[in-house]
């Protein structure tokens, strides 16, 4: 397994908008969940495990948890 970049509770930021995918069923599908340069905080990872790509799971805000790869993040 290749080794993630972020770690569990380090900050980040959107790179790009992230949208709702289908998988937020509170939200219309193809809406902004998230906009580039908003920070969140990893609050899990894992691994896709047919791509062998990191995926995690961040905190932008009390409400919202969203699904993200290495290139839709950076570091703050």
């Amino acid at each position: 397994m290749r080794e993630p970049r972020f770690q569990w509770g380090q900050k980040v930021r959107a790179c790009v908008d992230l949208v709702n995918d289908g998988s937020h069923p509170g939200h219309d599908d193809d809406a902004l969940l998230v906009a580039a340069g908003t920070a969140g905080e990893v609050v899990n990872s894992g691994v896709h495990t047919d791509s062998n790509t990191p995926v995690y799971l961040v905190e932008f805000g009390p409400l919202l948890l969203v699904g993200c790869v290495e290139d839709e993040l950076e570091a703050v």
